[in-house]
């Protein structure tokens, strides 16, 4: 079976990481803010249960009264957007520390050189090393998953058909995201000497993507597009002094004030044009910049999943409001999700080519 070594690597690889201590402890650490972070998200939405049914009971009153309107009923998913937030930080620590040394760590026991003496071949070791820890990684997520259901249902909260697919697809997200950070890992462990450099270039990675960049984002925006256009108003000149014109009864000066007028209605116009491209052009150099971001693309991919009115993708399951709602939320966010595929892609085809050309002796 040519398989057949690329699932005996990946299968020692996953169970490596389970036994790992150092993947342990990250784990534990990552399924204990998930408990805690869900905790605050169950209570939040208990508070706002509470609220709701207060509304509901007071404008309906004790006649039946239709109401002009209605408040919204809190969602379960307003607990897992919580969540969403110490994902994208912890868990990106948890895929580095799984990748940083995968391949550093054969190196440093020159253990890689026996590893290819068996009949297996180059490609197996760096795709069944990817493939084992990915596998952790949805055991991880699933983990959290888990803990998080069981939480709901032990505070008897059930979430409907459609929150379940959410859910789940925000498991998937989760995943992608952190594919993103071990994908990295990999690429630094293949790149460099030992782990100690791999884990310094990762950190530098991971700090450079997650917080340089939506730093100096708007500042490069600022500095393509300029300053905004300015609001067409002029000022007209307060009366020259007279005696004893600018002062009160008490003898105090009275400071003149200076009044604005707006242009006339074409003047606005213009203004309101020249505006629109501003922010419009501005936007697009903001979007573009902190596309390059894995966090931001996971945060605006999970917001919109696990936002109850914000329409839905058409294929993210049953329960999504419009089509036309599906399609305008897939216009938005379809280059994040994109970015959340290609970055892992990019890292590991990164890593592939630098492990198969790599001189081992």
């Amino acid at each position: 079976m040519e398989a057949k070594g690329l699932f005996n690597v990946a299968r020692k690889e996953f169970i490596d990481h389970l036994t790992s201590r150092k993947f342990l402890i990250i784990l534990a650490l990552f399924l204990v803010i998930s408990a805690i972070s869900m905790h605050q998200g169950i209570d939040n939405y208990n508070d706002r249960l509470e609220r709701y049914k207060e509304q509901i009971s007071q404008i309906t009153g004790e006649e039946g009264i239709e109401p002009g309107y209605m408040p919204e009923k809190p969602s379960i998913l307003l607990i897992f957007q919580m969540m969403s937030f110490q994902m994208s930080l912890l868990g990106a620590i948890l895929a580095i520390v799984m990748g940083f040394d995968l391949i550093t760590r054969e190196k440093e026991s020159r253990s890689l050189k026996s590893l290819l003496s068996h009949p297996i071949f180059r490609d197996e070791i760096i795709n069944g090393k990817a493939l084992g820890g990915i596998l952790a990684l949805v055991f991880a997520i699933g983990i959290a998953l888990i803990i998080s259901f069981a939480m709901l249902l032990l505070f008897s909260i059930v979430p409907d058909l459609n929150e379940l697919w959410r859910i789940a697809l925000f498991g998937v997200i989760s995943v992608l995201c952190l594919l993103t950070y071990f994908s990295i890992a990999l690429m630094t462990s293949t790149v460099s000497e030992n782990s100690g450099m791999s884990i310094i270039y990762a950190l530098i990675i991971f700090l450079t993507i997650s917080l340089f960049l939506p730093m100096v984002g708007g500042m490069v925006a600022e500095i393509v597009v300029g300053e905004p256009p300015e609001s067409p108003t002029y000022r007209i000149p307060p009366p020259p002094p007279t005696p004893n014109a600018n002062e009160n009864e008490q003898g105090e000066v009275i400071k003149p004030v200076k009044i604005e007028i707006p242009m006339d209605e074409e003047e606005w116009q213009r203004y309101e044009e020249e505006s629109r491209a501003y922010w419009e052009k501005r936007s697009a150099i903001d979007g573009a910049i902190f596309t390059l971001v894995p966090t931001t693309n996971y945060l605006a991919v999970s917001s919109a999943v696990l936002s109850k009115n914000g329409g839905g993708l058409m294929f993210f399951g049953p329960g999504y409001r419009s089509e036309t709602e599906g399609q305008d939320m897939l216009e938005r966010i379809w280059k994040n999700i994109l970015a959340l595929i290609i970055f892992p892609l990019v890292f590991f085809a990164i890593a592939y080519i630098k492990f198969m050309r790599m001189d081992i002796r």
